[in-house]
């Protein structure tokens, strides 16, 4: 059974930073695609970066501030997030199994953690 565990959510002033984590179990990390994903009040789901075998994508509206990287000895994946703005306010997910930043496309998901940026 496939599980995503999201942590590392919270409240921060903006140009503050946070780091998201999502342990996977029953999933190998380092041969396949994960993906972050957040959803703001009123909004719908979006990409904010994957990584799939060391290549990353990131949306415009992070690139330059947020980073995805993996540890594949601890299966786990992180979302490092910097300068951020209250517009990355949201709930953000980790997923699995999917393609690109195409929500739809992704199997697997967490349960989410907070993220609320302060103006």
């Amino acid at each position: 059974q496939v599980q995503l565990v999201e942590s590392g959510g919270g409240s921060v002033q903006a140009g503050g930073s946070l780091r998201l984590s999502c342990a996977a179990s029953g999933y190998t990390l380092s041969s396949n695609r994960m993906g972050w994903f957040r959803r703001a009040p009123g909004k719908e789901r979006e990409g904010v970066a994957t990584t799939y075998l060391g290549y990353t994508a990131y949306a415009d509206s992070v690139k330059g501030r947020f980073t995805i990287s993996q540890d594949n000895a601890k299966n786990t994946v992180y979302l490092q997030m910097n300068s951020l703005k209250p517009e990355d306010t949201a709930m953000y997910y980790c997923a699995a199994g999917g393609r690109s930043l195409l929500p739809a496309s992704y199997k697997y998901w967490g349960q989410g953690t907070q993220v609320t940026v302060s103006s």
